[in-house]
């Protein structure tokens, strides 16, 4: 079996990428940096990717035999949420982001993973919600390395440590109705929002 183990970031010539095997995969599947996959042709590789890594569509990957591999973004369900003023937009990605929810921004839309409670909460903001079938990218973090604080094997550690200087800097517990899911790179905080209490 192959290993997928680099990325590339320079680019290649347009012939080179076309003729490189394709890997088709859903936004929560090119999260994980560790993945048995299946080629597009039918082959069986391992991903094994650094960790945080976020693959795109597009992304070209290099196999340990030196063979190209182009990553497609799957359709899949999801939300497209649109507005009919920018203001309700904008309150719309505000309480998305506040739950840490992955979005992908276009200029008059937003699109996130199919999800009955954040359904509900956008129609109530005032947003249009419709159900669609495509492929998903949302944006990646602030600081280039996308939002993945919560999908390693050390997050448990890094967020009870966190936790811990919290609450000696403010001097009292801080409990967060939090539901983490580790099989995404975004989160699903239960979709209650942070607690303060």
């Amino acid at each position: 079996m192959r290993t997928i183990d680099k990325r590339l970031t320079s680019k290649l010539a347009p012939v080179l990428v076309k003729r490189a095997a394709t890997l088709t995969l859903a936004f929560d599947a090119r999260c994980k940096s560790r993945l048995a996959a299946t080629l597009d042709g039918g082959e069986e590789v391992a991903l094994v990717m650094p960790r945080g890594t976020v693959l795109a569509d597009g992304d070209v990957l290099v196999a340990d035999d030196g063979a190209l591999v182009r990553i497609i973004a799957a359709a899949q369900d999801v939300l497209v949420v649109r507005a009919p003023d920018a203001l309700t937009l904008t309150r719309a990605a505000y309480h998305l982001g506040n739950r840490h929810t992955p979005v992908e921004i276009g200029a008059d839309y937003l699109k996130l993973e199919a999800d009955p409670v954040l359904e509900t909460m956008l129609r109530r903001l005032g947003a249009q919600v419709d159900h669609a079938s495509e492929p998903f990218q949302p944006e990646t973090g602030a600081y280039g390395g996308g939002h993945k604080h919560g999908h390693d094997e050390t997050f448990n550690e890094d967020y009870a440590l966190a936790q811990k200087v919290f609450d000696e800097h403010h001097g009292h517990a801080h409990p967060h109705d939090h539901d983490h899911d580790h099989s995404t790179c975004g989160h699903d905080h239960g979709h209650h929002g942070h607690a303060h209490r």
